[in-house]
């Protein structure tokens, strides 16, 4: 069994015993759920949902390349909102990082997401450069 721990600067660093992506096997990457930290401040992006969508897009979006992946080899999204009615500005942000053949996708909302963020990202990707 192949297993491979995804690390990068340029996405927040993991606040507990996760880690930010793993390659499984050859061909996919888990990644951990995503919110709006600038990985350069450690601070939660402030603004609404549609700036705090943008940043866990780019974090992710990060964590995809560093495990050899890309926004275009994902096959599998779960959006967890704190307020359902972000939905549709959320999905305006997302709409631009997933423009052709988007992935599947789950929405939810939760009570509480970490640090009160309004929105949090995790993916399923296929490895294109193991």
């Amino acid at each position: 069994m192949y297993k491979k721990i995804v690390l990068t600067n340029d996405a927040p660093r993991p606040i507990g015993p996760y880690s930010q992506g793993i390659v499984a096997g050859p061909r996919l990457l888990f990644t951990a759920g995503q919110i709006p930290i600038d990985p350069a401040t450690g601070e939660l992006v402030q603004g609404d949902i549609q700036a705090q969508t943008r940043r866990v897009l780019e974090n992710l979006k990060s964590v995809l390349e560093a495990g050899g992946a890309s926004l275009r080899a994902v096959v599998k999204t779960t959006v967890f909102l704190q307020d359902m009615k972000d939905f549709v500005p959320m999905n305006e942000v997302y709409s631009e990082y997933f423009r052709d053949a988007p992935p599947a996708r789950t929405a939810v909302e939760v009570s509480r997401l970490p640090r009160e963020a309004k929105v949090e990202i995790e993916a399923v990707a296929i490895v294109e450069h193991p």
